[in-house]
């Protein structure tokens, strides 16, 4: 619902102030179903749209928004959009999905074999059901031969933003962010994901593995004692462990130190060395260099913007 109104409200926007600045209006806005009625949130609210599937010959611009529900449902309730979506695209409809709804995309088949960005709590099974698509789960957005997607939740809103500057012109853009105080240029969810390692799989000698990491991350793992400790050739370990949880080894013990190192920052009052070698870091810049990397922020930035304390 938020996806669907947001978005209503921010083009209708541009679309008054086109008319104060005599301009033709830039959007055409028309809410398309599949049924004249829909119940939204458990019935909580109903959506009345403007057009039906059919009644639709030619889109410039389709938005999906995210779904409510578990994948499974939201797709049964949804899939007669398919052969549609397909269609649109091939007579050159732009397509853009928001957070979850990337999900649904990705079942068309127009995903496959590019980037693509969703909610970061929903990475790991995103990967597991759509392989052939590359997941980039730290990204706000992507794009890729007209077709767009956001991360989590109302990231959707940068996504938005970028597509308002792309059909309207940057003064536009700036003006709608401002009108709506939003931050227009962010591009990355890296600062607010939360690293849960890819679990639900069926290798238990991967799963033994992961947990010694967790269990052990202020030391210096390396993979060598990792292999020797499962009774494991290194090649096979590798092979195996980044099949079961979509991560090298290396990566993972580098995450797992990482998520450590954020929950100190942001609950303690310890200083960014303290925090540095309480995760198993010697080195000042490996350290800052890796958190960046993961978080897009220094350890500095990422404390002042989320220690509770120090925001009191």
């Amino acid at each position: 619902m938020s996806n669907i109104e947001g978005t209503y409200q921010i083009l209708s926007q541009v679309n008054d102030f086109c008319d104060s600045m005599d301009r033709p209006r830039a959007f055409d806005i028309r809410l398309v179903g599949l049924t004249k009625e829909s119940s939204q949130r458990n019935g909580l609210f109903t959506i009345k749209p403007d057009l039906l599937i059919e009644e639709v010959d030619h889109a410039n611009l389709i938005i999906i928004p995210a779904m409510f529900g578990t994948h499974e449902s939201a797709w049964e309730l949804n899939k007669d959009f398919i052969p549609w979506l397909i269609k649109q695209h091939k007579q050159g409809a732009e397509i853009a999905t928001y957070c979850i709804g990337a999900f649904f995309l990705a079942s068309t088949g127009l995903l496959n074999g590019k980037n693509c960005s969703t909610h970061w709590i929903h990475a790991n099974d995103f990967r597991s059901l759509y392989p052939e698509v590359n997941l980039v789960d730290d990204k706000i957005m992507t794009e890729a031969d007209g077709i767009y997607t956001s991360g989590g939740a109302y990231s959707f809103l940068n996504l938005l933003m970028y597509l308002v500057e792309k059909y309207t012109g940057r003064e536009m853009a700036v003006l709608i962010a401002k009108t709506f105080t939003i931050d227009i240029d962010r591009r990355s969810q890296s600062p607010f994901t939360i690293f849960k390692g890819q679990k639900l799989h069926e290798d238990d000698t991967i799963r033994k593995a992961q947990d010694f990491i967790e269990a052990n991350y202020q030391d210096k793992i390396t993979v060598d004692q990792l292999a020797k400790y499962l009774c494991l050739g290194r090649r096979n370990l590798e092979r195996r462990f980044r099949k079961a949880t979509s991560n090298t080894v290396a990566e993972y013990i580098q995450r797992v130190k990482m998520e450590a190192a954020k929950m100190s920052l942001e609950s303690s009052r310890e200083n960014v060395n303290e925090v540095m070698y309480k995760v198993g870091y010697n080195d000042n810049k490996a350290f800052r260099s890796t958190f960046k990397k993961v978080t897009g922020l220094s350890p500095l930035q990422y404390r002042n913007k989320f220690n509770r304390m120090i925001a009191v």
